[in-house]
């Protein structure tokens, strides 16, 4: 069974920067990538980043474009999120989930297809 333990996140001003990580063990398999989502109160989980463990393909929502950046370093098995320019608008729990297939462009990376979840980490900017 795959375990995914994240760390990171926290409280930071207003443009400021912030870097979530992601480690699994246990079982890989069935494990294309990691993808980052977030989850406000009483909302769904939305997709923010996700990257492949063969060649690092990266994919990223079009809200955090330009500002996060994902990576990984598969020797660790340990995804990275970092973010930067931060701003109100990002203040919510962050969960990185395992991917189970295949990822493309043209995949539409929803939560209900990922079967294994980090704890979430709150991430906090005030306005």
């Amino acid at each position: 069974q795959l375990q995914l333990v994240e760390s990171g996140g926290g409280l930071v001003q207003a443009g400021g920067s912030l870097t979530l990580s992601c480690a699994g063990s246990g079982s890989t398999y069935s494990n294309y990538g990691i993808a980052w989502f977030r989850q406000a109160p009483g909302k769904e989980r939305d997709f923010v980043a996700a990257v492949s463990w063969n060649f690092g393909t990266t994919y990223y929502a079009d809200s955090v474009k330009g500002r996060f950046t994902i990576a990984r370093d598969a020797a660790k098995n340990t995804v990275f999120l970092q973010m930067n320019s931060l701003i109100s608008d990002d203040t919510v729990v962050y969960y990185c989930a395992s991917w189970p297939a295949p990822l493309s462009s043209t995949v539409v990376f929803t939560s209900l297809l990922c079967g294994y979840w980090g704890q979430g980490k709150q991430v906090t900017v005030p306005s």
